[in-house]
């Protein structure tokens, strides 16, 4: 129990520091937010009127926590460029790339893993030797290379979809779901390499430990003993870097987002610090930051379950 108390603990000042340091990057940019909604032309008096109603004439520190109140009760702000509530104007973004992102996590982990676990069982033959230079190619190529490739093949060619004609899921679900499975293969693809490898690599190691050749010595067969006892050894360090994996999905996933014409929260970003529409950035760059820390904060819960003896 101590152990999660900790975790909760740590998870909540991180993403306490992580909103603060993201507000300050913020606030010492060289830009007056004023500008973007009045214009350069606007009076010196219009502007002095607007950083009053805005709150930007208050301390730093003021700002700040009356910015991560409202956030946490649900108001992330106005944006200045739509001069609407920024919630309301990222969320349908947010399921649009979290739907994406989910994708691409449930590829690595249904691929990785029996991947990496039949590679290991077939180490050295040459089966594995082909599929360990195929996921040293694939892994060497960027996901935003492997999207415009996917959408030459899939779409002008085989025209299993149309680059560029997103279909949202109020039209059409299934439209939805099949245009979104491309990009998420485009991001999977180097991960499922990486991990794939990465589980070979650690279940390699776990067949030279002491207790395996114990093992084998009580007459039992190598699949009872991979998926007995050295499987479960073996995830520990590869659950770690499937959490990073996922984490950075998300991030993937706004380069992504401009490869397929995806209007998610990627688009919005880039559209958004463009016209320096600050409250719009922050809100997403808070989002962001609290994803990949959550993730993490769930691997390190996965550990306990995975090997009871992790306690830092």
């Amino acid at each position: 129990m101590k152990y999660f108390i900790k975790k909760t603990i740590t998870l909540i000042i991180t993403l306490f520091i992580v909103s603060f340091l993201a507000f300050f990057a913020f606030t010492i940019i060289p830009a007056d937010p004023t500008a973007a909604l009045l214009g350069t032309e606007a009076s010196p008096e219009r502007i002095a009127a607007l950083r009053e109603a805005l709150g930007l004439n208050d301390p730093f520190f003021v700002r700040y926590f009356n910015w991560l109140k409202a956030f946490i009760t649900g108001n992330m702000g106005t944006s200045y460029s739509y001069f609407i509530p920024v919630r309301r104007l990222i969320g349908d973004k947010i399921l649009i790339t979290a739907t994406m992102s989910l994708m691409a996590a449930v590829l690595i982990i249904i691929c990785s893993v029996p991947l990496g676990i039949w590679q290991a069982k077939n180490a050295g033959f040459l089966p594995d030797s082909i599929v360990t230079v195929i996921n040293q190619i694939v892994m060497a190529v960027p996901p935003f290379f492997l999207g415009i490739i996917m959408c030459y093949v899939f779409g002008l060619i085989l025209r299993l979809f149309t680059p560029g004609y997103f279909v949202s899921y109020t039209v059409s679900p299934a439209a939805f779901f099949n245009y979104l499975i491309f990009p998420a293969i485009a991001i999977a693809l180097p991960r499922i390499a990486m991990t794939s490898k990465m589980l070979r690599g650690s279940i390699i190691n776990e067949l030279d430990e002491d207790y395996v050749r114990t093992a084998r010595s009580r007459g039992n067969g190598t699949t009872a003993i991979l998926y007995g006892h050295v499987l479960r050894n073996a995830l520990v360090p590869v659950i770690t870097f499937i959490g990073m994996t996922i984490a950075d999905i998300v991030a993937s996933s706004i380069i992504i987002e401009q490869v397929f014409s995806i209007p998610g929260m990627g688009q919005l970003l880039l559209i958004s610090i463009s016209t320096r529409d600050y409250p719009v950035v922050l809100a997403i760059v808070v989002i962001i930051a609290f994803i990949v820390v959550f993730i993490n904060y769930l691997v390190d819960i996965l550990y306990q379950f995975i090997d009871p003896r992790v306690t830092l």
